[in-house]
């Protein structure tokens, strides 16, 4: 799936400045905020450019760039997942790592903000050359990672497998300790947790579930009959529509990289995964019309769920939406300028540093697990993820209810034509929630010198 070039719908998607202009929409509603703390929130603590050599399956040498990125550690050692994609720049591994800070300090576990990548096309590249790739890599930066220092995860086009590579590369450059902890997301045999690969697509649905209850859209105020188009049918969003199907739901779309289908009928998430597990792709399956991603964004659907990548919603599109509620399961899926539009139009937006926090959330559990050497039972793993998200969003509407009750207004960045002037809308709340918690615990430890 490819991001749109700004130039298609005229707006800045640089990553660095969307994540700098959501935290000064948030900025702007906290008075308190020492000025001198800005910068230090905006900037990343520390930068890993690796550049490495590998040797490919035909006897070649090819050499690789990867980043690896702690925004802050505050609250804990950086946590963040490694993604491998042909596209990836430093731009977008600094705004990950960013919104990874906030959102661990909004979910409240003892983690700051970190984010890595590797510039490669995984679907080009063989098993092995993955694997020599990965420990390359970890062996790179095996004094920069550690339990108690960074702890990688899985991301976009990583797995299970890339985490045991990096898991085992690790433990060989540091013998005699348990170094069980230095990576989630690892395969249940070797120190994995029960949940975590479903973590965020069912923390997506809890999410959702506990927003549409405080009764925001009076005629949807449960999942049940919910009309559900998912951009973006991998790990996050096949997961996603399993649970809102047993929900209730009617999964009317679907989409991968190669396009999508719809259904007015719903579809059946199981037969669609197994479809795209024989032919490669959803595109195709019977009794389905096929459509593009961009008319996913588009269709007939009371929830949309962009589960793909970044910048999918934009200025160019977000005023044809029609869905009433989106709920991001994809990291930075819509931009500024879309929020602004979509505001406007009464669309609900379930922000993603709430929407698929469940990912880290269970990421955090992992690494309880490993510190004890304890196995958790998924029962206890998924309630306790529960308990985390329906906090996390009550805990950001309570906080923008206060806006609306006192009837204040959010003073959003300049654009380049006009003054944004608009009340908060819950990614704002969420991420001034977030900003304050990292400030507040800057200062309580205290500027050290």
């Amino acid at each position: 799936m490819t991001i749109e070039k700004p130039e298609q719908f005229n707006e800045n998607i640089d990553p660095v400045y969307i994540s700098n202009q959501q935290f000064d929409r948030a900025a702007d509603c906290i008075n308190e905020l020492k000025t001198g703390l800005i910068e230090f929130l905006k900037l990343p603590k520390r930068i890993n450019i690796i550049n490495f050599p590998i040797e490919m399956d035909d006897g070649s040498v090819r050499s690789f760039q990867g980043y690896r990125i702690i925004h802050n550690n505050v609250f804990g050692p950086g946590k963040g997942g490694i993604r491998y994609h042909p596209d990836i720049t430093i731009d977008e591994v600094i705004s990950l790592a960013k919104l990874m800070t906030w959102k661990c300090a909004l979910v409240n576990i003892p983690f700051g903000g970190a984010k890595g990548g590797i510039v490669c096309d995984t679907k080009k590249l063989s098993d092995s050359e993955l694997r020599r790739i990965t420990r390359r890599f970890t062996s790179e930066l095996a004094n920069a990672i550690g339990p108690h220092i960074d702890i990688p995860a899985p991301d976009l086009y990583t797995s299970e497998q890339t985490m045991a590579w990096i898991f085992d590369t690790y433990d060989m450059l540091h013998p005699g300790q348990n170094n069980w902890p230095v990576v989630t997301g690892k395969p249940i045999n070797i120190g994995g947790s029960y949940g975590r690969r479903e973590a965020t697509g069912l923390g997506c649905v809890i999410a959702t579930e506990r927003f549409l209850s405080k009764a925001l859209i009076p005629e949807q105020q449960e999942i049940a009959g919910a009309r559900i188009a998912i951009q973006g049918f991998g790990d996050v969003g096949s997961v996603a529509a399993r649970y809102f199907f047993r929900e209730g739901a009617k999964i009317v779309a679907v989409s991968d990289s190669r396009g999508g289908i719809y259904s007015e009928n719903g579809l059946d998430p199981d037969a669609v995964l197994d479809f795209q597990s024989e032919h490669g792709t959803v595109v195709g399956m019977p009794k389905t019309m096929t459509i593009t991603n961009e008319e996913l964004l588009e269709s007939e659907c009371d929830i949309l769920v962009p589960a793909a990548l970044g910048n999918q919603i934009h200025s160019g599109n977000a005023n044809k939406i029609k869905a009433k509620l989106i709920v991001e399961a994809a990291n930075n899926p819509t931009t500024p300028r879309a929020d602004d539009i979509l505001v406007k139009k009464g669309v609900f937006i379930l922000p993603d540093i709430v929407a698929n926090a469940g990912g880290v959330t269970v990421s955090y559990f992992e690494w309880v697990q490993n510190q004890v050497n304890e196995s958790w039972e998924v029962e206890k793993i998924n309630l306790k993820l529960k308990s985390k998200i329906i906090a996390t969003v009550d805990v950001v509407f309570n906080h923008w209810q206060s806006f609306v009750v006192k009837g204040e207004i959010a003073v959003g960045t300049k654009s380049d034509k006009e003054d944004v002037r608009r009340p908060p809308d819950f990614r704002t709340v969420a991420l001034i929630i977030a900003i304050q918690r990292v400030a507040n615990a800057t200062l309580l430890r205290g500027i050290w010198p």
